[in-house]
């Protein structure tokens, strides 16, 4: 049984992105059913990296421009460290994901992901974990900050490193299955809104 057939998800990356923590859970949510679309700031394809040497390029199927968050039951942001940090750096980025949480629709996110949390002011009262690099700007925006290989909060799924995809694609898809949860939408609310620069 498909689990995740008649879902769309999200998946929110550009250049730079570690292309095993896209790859390895777009195929899990492929293998339950799930309808998967690459979103991103730009048409065409993105430079994936296999850490810091380029790998292949992904295709984007949505700019941020064509889609809107209300389309898609769910979203996966992977990490690499460029790809992140150019997200965290758009405003358009910032709102869509924002719109997950205050629907309170399931995010999973890894690595360097959080960092695009931050800023779109959701870390706040979580409990998270990320990459170790991250995890005190993490703890500086508020979140509970914990060494795991996966941690799940309201529907929120986070997860370290590569090495950690077997148990955080798991879980991706048991929140992805679950839904709307309204203690993300709860969070959201809760959380101060970043400033508009």
């Amino acid at each position: 049984m498909a689990r995740l057939s008649g879902k769309t998800i999200a998946v929110l990356a550009t250049d730079g992105v570690e292309l095993i923590e896209l790859t390895d859970p777009v195929k899990a949510l492929k293998g339950e059913g799930a309808m998967v679309e690459v979103v991103s700031l730009k048409s065409g394809q993105i430079q994936g990296f296999n850490h810091l040497t380029p790998g292949d390029k992904v295709t984007v199927d949505k700019t941020l421009e064509e889609t809107d968050a209300g389309r898609y039951h769910g979203l996966l942001l992977p990490g690499g460290v460029a790809n992140p940090d150019q997200l965290r750096g758009s405003e358009k980025a910032i709102a869509f994901v924002r719109a997950f949480f205050d629907a309170g629709k399931p995010v999973a996110a890894i690595c360097h992901a959080p960092w695009v949390l931050i800023d779109a002011g959701v870390a706040e009262g979580r409990k998270m974990t990320a990459y170790e690099t991250i995890r005190l700007d993490l703890k500086n925006a508020g979140a509970e900050v914990v060494n795991e290989e996966v941690v799940v909060d309201e529907g929120l799924v986070t997860s370290r490193c590569p090495d950690d995809l077997p148990a955080f694609n798991a879980k991706m898809i048991e929140e992805f299955c679950e839904g709307r949860h309204d203690g993300q939408a709860e969070a959201a609310s809760e959380a101060d809104r970043p400033t508009a620069h």
